[in-house]
């Protein structure tokens, strides 16, 4: 009777299993039919077309527009993915070992996908739960998803993007040798940051191109692709640096790298040389208009012409005018002095309590005054640092009300070549361009006025009034020189009026000009355009930019002709072809060649013994120089503009509002603009290159100079007369 039964229950266990394994090998048989089915539906385009082998074969990576200056160092980048592709040949060995050892070890034996590697995945990852088991994605695998992307396709997204990564990867293989596949999925992996491709990565992290990378940097770089912020070695150090040494391990076990080898490159530390051109903003003003000129020169290329470049793709290369060396003197000339004059305007505003009359203006003009009020964290820009600090909407408003704002602009007035432009404190923070800001332009105006008297008959030693005095006709306006002097017996010769940057007899020019030949002058500097007559304009009330004032000043120094300014001097493709050149225009003549020297004489005298005496005085600046001073009413504008024959340099210096500024004379030009040109001056003159290439000597003829001895001061009415009858021949 037992052995009946342990027979019965032998063959209903026999049972049990038959119709278990009937049922899994229907399960398997279904299975396999089912992913046969998606397999083929996915073949045919079911889910969305696969790129065929045409397509596969004119893959294009996009590549980010490179910006250098003029001495051949890259400024900046423009692009939709930043990226910058590299050759075959510029791929170091050790970096292709790190990634095959790290990604793919069998990357040279596989068709694109590796039949051994989605059984380990099924049984050791899946099965077993071993998530040391690893991915079954081999580099051309990966290449697709990079190059492709996946597509939501609801629960059976993940065989479906598999299979398609498959098929397509099996397809590229067919077209590319492996080395191609490589430098492909090199060009076009993402390492965080925005950033795509080992050149920019290489370029970011270590400040190198990839064939400068050594084995430990490469293994840093290979190791991000596991999870570029994870293992993103500014972010991360510690994880970076464990991820690095596994990728050298790995290396190691591949024999790619001997033990001895190995163990010295894991003690290494992490070094990089992080090097990041959207964080700086050295030119970073000056490559968003090159940017910005870029894409029209492009729109203008692409409609006369079949063809079709893309700025922000194309990896187009964009050779400008900018010097970088002196755009770093000059960014740093802008802010050491703004550093030590923001301390004395807050002492100003502190001591006149202005913050809480400011605040209180604010806080009545706000139309959501509890909101405004809210604290929350705010990151504020100073010099120091980027400042996080707790505060509402109108502690944000008034640090940078505050804050003093500098723009340099330096130009080569015989081509209109753009050398440097400083549009303001940093670019990322404060990206309004204060170039070409309109702000008043003070006396940095006089010169124009004096140079239309001298091209209309006046000369250097014609004598002008010294005299206050009230004009009925505008509202018995009554203007008064800076210092509040003035000489009612004598008259003042016109180039001393000038070199002191006086007002009373500037008015008095202005009145015995006429008032078209003054205007017609502005029309011809494409100043906006004047629609008012007042007088005042003599003494600086337009509101000009400072390219403007520069543009125009590039007249005096090129002999009366002026050029329009340009950025960008040629643009080619990423083979190295020419698709722009600038072409610089003729000149545009506002004076005649006299006018301009003796005008130049008048402001080389300003440096001597004027209103830019600090250049030789303070600096010891030994170059030949012309130059003016403009500081506008109520110190809410500082100026300076000095020049050569090679070279026009311009500073403005001020608040954002005019509503805060100086009180005093430490708002001057002479005081808080002068100071920033003439540092840039000094250290262009201490090197030997610039100083030769920019601060060239004036070629003014003798007589111009004789034209300027006459005496500073003529008295009026007789006693005038008779000294002018009996004086002596050498008296002045």
């Amino acid at each position: 009777m037992l052995k009946l039964k342990a027979r019965y229950l032998k063959f209903k266990k026999r049972k049990f299993l038959f119709r278990m394994f009937k049922y899994l090998t229907i399960l398997v048989v279904l299975g396999i039919g089912m992913l046969v089915a998606l397999f083929a539906l996915v073949y045919f385009n079911f889910f969305g077309p696969l790129p065929n082998k045409a397509q596969l074969s004119g893959i294009i990576n996009e590549e980010a527009a490179l910006v250098y200056s003029e001495d051949d160092v890259i400024i900046g980048k423009i692009f939709a993915e930043n990226r910058t592709n590299v050759k075959l040949s510029q791929l170091p060995q050790h970096l292709k070992e790190a990634l095959i050892a790290t990604e793919d070890k069998r990357f040279y034996e596989h068709i694109g996908y590796d039949s051994r590697s989605y059984l380990r995945v099924l049984f050791k990852s899946i099965l077993l739960g071993d998530k040391s088991g690893g991915g079954g994605s081999t580099i051309t695998q990966q290449l697709i998803k990079n190059l492709f992307g996946r597509n939501y396709n609801g629960v059976l997204s993940l065989p479906i993007h598999k299979i398609k990564e498959v098929i397509t990867a099996k397809r590229l293989e067919e077209i590319y040798a492996k080395d191609e596949i490589l430098l492909l999925y090199f060009n076009s992996v993402p390492f965080g940051e925005n950033i795509y491709g080992i050149e920019s990565a290489a370029n970011r992290f270590f400040n190198k191109s990839v064939n400068e990378l050594k084995i430990e940097e490469a293994a840093v770089l290979v190791g991000m692709l596991k999870a570029n912020t994870k293992y993103n070695p500014r972010m991360h150090p510690k994880n970076a640096l464990q991820r690095r040494n596994t990728v050298l391990q790995l290396m190691n076990n591949q024999t790619y790298l001997s033990d001895k080898a190995n163990d010295s490159l894991q003690k290494l530390p992490l070094i990089l040389d992080y090097e990041n051109l959207n964080l700086k903003t050295t030119a970073g003003y000056f490559v968003y208009q090159v940017k910005q000129k870029t894409a029209e020169i492009l729109a203008e290329i692409n409609e006369e012409s079949d063809k079709n470049y893309n700025l922000e793709t194309d990896g187009l290369k964009i050779h400008t005018t900018l010097n970088y060396k002196i755009q770093v003197i000059a960014e740093k000339a802008a802010q050491a002095q703004l550093m030590i004059k923001q301390k004395q305007l807050e002492r100003e505003l502190r001591s006149n309590n202005l913050k809480a009359k400011w605040l209180k203006k604010q806080e009545s003009a706000s139309v959501q005054l509890a909101a405004d009020q809210k604290k929350r964290q705010l990151s504020l820009f100073d010099w120091d640092s980027t400042q996080t600090i707790q505060g509402n909407k109108f502690d944000s408003l008034w640090h940078y009300a505050k804050m003093l704002n500098a723009s340099v602009l330096i130009t080569h007035p015989k081509t209109g070549a753009v050398i440097t432009w400083v549009g303001g404190n940093n670019f990322r923070a404060l990206p309004f361009d204060m170039v070409l800001s309109h702000r008043q332009i003070a006396s940095a105006f006089k010169p124009i006025l004096y140079a239309t008297a001298l091209e209309n008959g006046f000369s250097a030693c014609d004598y002008l009034e010294n005299e206050e005095k009230n004009y009925p006709a505008y509202d018995n306006w009554r203007p008064s020189n800076a210092d509040h002097s003035s000489t009612p017996d004598q008259k003042v010769a016109l180039w001393n009026a000038l070199i002191h940057s006086m007002n009373l007899p500037t008015i008095d020019l202005f009145f015995k000009l006429e008032e078209k030949q003054l205007l017609d002058i502005c029309k011809k500097l494409k100043f906006p355009a004047i629609d008012n007559n007042s007088p005042s304009i003599a003494l600086g009330t337009l509101d000009l930019s400072l390219l403007e004032i520069i543009r125009a000043y590039g007249a005096f120094a090129n002999q009366g002709n002026m050029n329009e300014l340009h950025l960008i001097s040629k643009i080619t493709d990423k083979a190295g072809h020419i698709i722009y050149e600038n072409k610089v225009e003729k000149a545009e003549r506002i004076f005649k060649a006299a006018t301009c020297q003796t005008l130049t004489a008048i402001l080389q005298k300003a440096v001597a013994q004027g209103t830019g005496s600090k250049i030789r005085n303070t600096y010891h600046i030994k170059s030949q120089l012309a130059s003016k001073t403009g500081t506008a009413q109520d110190y809410t504008n500082a100026w300076f503009i000095a020049y050569t024959p090679s070279i026009v340099l311009g500073t403005w210096v001020g608040n954002s509002k005019n509503d805060i500024h100086f009180k005093s004379g430490k708002g001057a030009g002479s005081s808080l603009a002068l100071p920033i040109v003439a540092t840039i001056l000094l250290a262009i003159e201490k090197d030997v290159q610039l100083r030769k290439q920019y601060l060239t000597a004036f070629t003014i003829p003798d007589e111009i100079y004789a034209s300027l001895e006459c005496p500073a001061y003529k008295e009026k009415g007789i006693k005038g007369l008779f000294n002018r009858l009996f004086k002596k021949p050498n008296q002045k």
